[in-house]
């Protein structure tokens, strides 16, 4: 199991997690990005459906870096796992019918 290190942030903090809070802001932040992603990943499969794949696994791969790195920040962890649930809600979303037709 991986400790948050120490950084700029001051993450060794010792209050209590606002889980309602941490998991509101999640769900929201979750569902924004399941419908821009499945938006935008829709309208790119129709003009190619390869065109799709990669531009979603390009813009992934760029943001995975950052993303790993703030995974600690007291505010942040919740936004990251928010688009994390959504980014893979979204893919199953374009992906399953693809599959079942």
């Amino acid at each position: 199991m991986s400790h948050p290190p120490d950084g700029p942030y001051g993450y060794g903090y010792s209050e209590p997690t606002p889980w309602a809070t941490g998991i509101t802001v999640a769900v929201l932040v979750a569902a924004l990005a399941a419908c821009g992603v499945y938006a935008f990943g829709s309208a790119l499969a129709h003009v190619h459906p390869l065109l799709s794949i990669a531009v979603n696994l390009i813009a992934v791969g760029g943001a995975a870096p950052t993303a790993w790195r703030w995974r600690f920040a007291p505010v942040t962890r919740w936004v990251i796992a928010g688009l994390a649930a959504g980014v893979l809600l979204a893919w199953l979303a374009l992906i399953l019918p693809a599959l079942f037709n």
